[in-house]
């Protein structure tokens, strides 16, 4: 039986090649994949958060723990979607209109996914229509926004009063972040979170939909 503790060691050194060996093992060993994910990556991506808020860890060991556990989820993800399994929720995310930086919103894909949740990646430049469009077709619980520019942040506004517009602001809570964002900025766009961290994205997401 493969060693699950030797997978999330994989997870938080950031060792993909390692991770993907030992995902692929323990599946074929019989292991329940929603298992690995429970007992396993949301574990290990916790630690990593963990490392990275008491300043033990920085943006390049996230990024190195992102891919690992990226790579251990490859394989997963089909197996899961195959038999049904609920996850912790499904999130739309993006870097909203004029912004074209991802490396923030990445790492919090990378936490949300290693924490259970299905993550739905508009990528960069997302206009309100996009994240709109989004909302009506996949139906997620958590539309998530990232912005690194002062000058992109109001694309937030925007896309907030997009969804009042459209009357489907009520169906699920929105949650912003990036460099220039504040959790008075949240307040006043009418956001239902904001994380400062990557780390901490997962934890907010978990604790507006509980």
């Amino acid at each position: 039986m493969p060693d699950l503790e030797q997978l999330a060691n994989a997870v938080i050194e950031g060792n993909p090649q390692t991770a993907r060996r030992i995902t692929d093992e323990a599946l074929a060993a019989g292991v329940d994949p929603q298992r690995i994910v429970n007992e396993v990556m949301v574990p290990a991506m916790t630690e990593v958060g963990r490392r990275y808020e008491c300043n033990e860890y920085f943006v390049p060991e996230l990024l190195l723990a992102a891919r690992a556990m990226t790579a251990a989820l490859e394989p997963i993800r089909p197996l899961l979607a195959a038999r049904g399994a609920r996850a912790a929720g499904r999130v739309v995310i993006g870097t909203v209109k004029g912004d074209l930086h991802d490396i923030g919103k990445n790492l919090v894909a990378a936490m949300l996914e290693g924490n259970g949740f299905e993550v739905i990646d508009l990528g960069v430049n997302v206009t309100p229509e996009q994240f709109l469009a989004a909302v009506r077709d996949k139906k997620p619980d958590i539309v998530a926004m990232s912005a690194l520019l002062t000058t992109t942040m109001l694309a937030m506004r925007s896309t907030i009063d997009a969804l009042k517009e459209a009357g489907v602001r009520d169906r699920v809570k929105v949650l912003i972040g990036g460099a220039p964002v504040t959790a008075r900025y949240a307040e006043e766009v009418g956001a239902d979170g904001y994380s400062e961290t990557a780390a901490g994205a997962a934890g907010l997401a978990r604790k507006v939909l509980a």
